[in-house]
C-alpha cells in the first residue's frame, strides 16, 4: 500500500515472531505487517499505563509522607553548603 509516512524494517525474532502468532489469533486477516503496526500501538498503550501506574503511586507515596517530617527551617540551606558547586 502507497504511503508518504516513512517506513521500517522490523527483524522477525523469535520473541516477535511469538507475539506475532498471538496476535494472528487476536486479529485474523490482518497482514503481518498490520500485525507488527498493532502490536507497536498495543505495546505503547501498555508502556503509557505502566508509566501513569508508576507516576500514580510515587504521587501517592509523597502524598503519604508530606508533613512527616519536621526539619529545622535553615535545613536546605544548611545542607546546600555542603555540596560543592
Amino acid at each position: 500500500m502507497a504511503t508518504v509516512l516513512p517506513r521500517i524494517q522490523v527483524t522477525q525474532t523469535p520473541e516477535l515472531a511469538a507475539g506475532l502468532e498471538l496476535a494472528e489469533k487476536e486479529w485474523p486477516g490482518a497482514s503481518r505487517s498490520e500485525l507488527v503496526a498493532r502490536l507497536a500501538v498495543a505495546g505503547s498503550e501498555t508502556l503509557a499505563a505502566k508509566r501513569a501506574a508508576r507516576r500514580s503511586e510515587r504521587r501517592k507515596v509523597l502524598e503519604e509522607t508530606r508533613g512527616k517530617f519536621n526539619y529545622p527551617p535553615s535545613y536546605l540551606e544548611d545542607l546546600r553548603k555542603e555540596w560543592p558547586e
